[in-house]
């Protein structure tokens, strides 16, 4: 293959290709072991919740047409019947004109259709109850079944649990989940100048940056990083770090030699392995184009540019969803998965044709008014990230966005 010309494709097109890759395989986790893990099946409840009608509030539950027509200044009266525990299921039916005392979480009696909070009540004498407003069926009443019925999908497969969700499974009996594994993310960065975080760089040569950006990345999404490690500019080095990767990762990302190139050995040495494809060597976003996509068996691998500012937004934009979609998250793709802000562009934005560009945007409260002012800079230097709150995408057929105008910030 000519290596002096990008096989440059579009986002959209680099993203199908992404999630063309399967997810991990499921394992079983312990209840307490599931929050930011992903369903690897439905869970289907096997009882109703609340499993019945259940009162909202302190009060009485009563028949809501016993009511009809009363106010502060026209009050009914019904017979107090019973004053129900908290754990008593009644088996006696309110009949005509009756209610019965009734506490957060119990269950309404047969006949009872809602519950007047005790605010709105008078108690006179031993069972008689001032009723002061009038209440309409189902008010301050929990329904059998309202939260998740009996043989439902509670939580579908695809579903990144939350703290909410965590307590689902708890209110319906369930101690384990079987959740997708999380991805092991071999992590690989390549050049003759990189030293360790510990080392002080000679001239020439620069610290390690982008293995410990790219694990923190990782771990966001969900996957748990394997270092490989730091690997000259050297063909044999190369092949045995991926190698060994492959043979233990899901998915492997290698940050620097992926431009065109002299020492750029990338291309060469994936090509070189058996049951290897180059998907992609470009793709039309700024900054970030050199990036590579191969599939070696059945694995992906990701090269990444080595300028600092490039490989974490190649991350942010390709290697977070793909990682988030071999941990089985269904929305892994859905761009509203993102948190995106509207605010203010704080001055003109230039872009070229053809192309996607995430300009780095720090947010800013003038006046009351959330205001996006643009950090512009080289993509070898970290400053442009640390001063960003966020990215502002310009789509490709833009020439530019004139300040004034809204954007949507992505929040980072």
């Amino acid at each position: 293959m000519d290596h002096g010309f990008f096989r440059v494709i579009t986002p959209a097109r680099f993203l199908e290709l992404l999630a063309e890759f399967a997810p991990t395989s499921g394992e079983v986790a312990a209840l307490d072991g599931c929050l930011g893990r992903v369903l690897a099946e439905d869970l289907v409840a096997e009882e109703n919740i609340p499993a019945l009608d259940r009162s909202c509030m302190d009060g009485y539950a009563l028949r809501a047409a016993d009511t009809f027509g009363n106010s502060e200044g026209n009050p009914g009266y019904l017979q107090l019947v019973q004053n129900a525990a908290i754990d008593e299921v009644v088996a006696r039916p309110l009949g005509v004109g009756e209610c019965m005392g009734i506490a957060t979480g119990g269950s309404l009696p047969p006949g009872a259709d809602a519950v007047i909070m005790v605010e709105h009540t008078q108690i006179l004498g031993e069972n008689t109850v001032e009723v002061r407003k009038t209440v309409v069926p189902g008010e301050n009443v929990m329904l059998v079944g309202e939260d998740v019925a009996a043989n439902d999908v509670a939580l579908p497969a695809g579903r990144r649990l939350r703290p909410q969700d965590i307590g689902l499974m708890a209110a319906l009996g369930f101690n384990t989940a079987r959740v997708h594994c999380r991805p092991r993310c071999g992590i690989v960065s390549t050049g003759d100048e990189l030293v360790p975080v510990t080392d002080k760089p000679r001239p020439g040569q620069v610290r390690d940056v982008n293995t410990h950006t790219l694990a923190c990345l990782a771990r966001q999404a969900g996957a748990i990083p394997v270092l490989r490690g730091l690997v000259p500019d050297q063909r044999e080095s190369l092949v045995r770090v991926i190698s060994e990767s492959l043979d233990q990762d899901d998915v492997l990302f290698i940050s620097g030699g992926s431009s065109i190139g002299v020492r750029d050995l990338t291309i060469d040495v994936l090509e070189s392995f058996a049951d290897s494809e180059i998907l992609a060597h470009g793709v039309s976003i700024s900054p970030g184009k050199p990036t590579i996509l191969a599939r070696v068996g059945d694995k992906p691998v990701l090269g990444l540019p080595g300028q600092v500012t490039s490989a974490q937004i190649v991350m942010l934009v390709f290697g977070q969803p793909l990682l988030a979609h071999l941990g089985g998250d269904a929305r892994a793709f859905d761009p509203g998965r993102r948190t995106l802000r509207p605010a203010r562009l704080g001055a003109n934005l230039s872009s070229k044709p053809g192309r996607e560009d995430y300009v780095r945007v720090r947010l800013e409260d003038l006046g009351g008014e959330l205001v996006a002012m643009p950090r512009l800079g080289k993509s070898g230097l970290l400053r442009t990230m640390l001063d960003a709150d966020g990215l502002v995408r310009l789509d490709a057929p833009l020439e530019g966005i004139a300040a004034g105008q809204t954007v949507a910030v992505w929040v980072l």
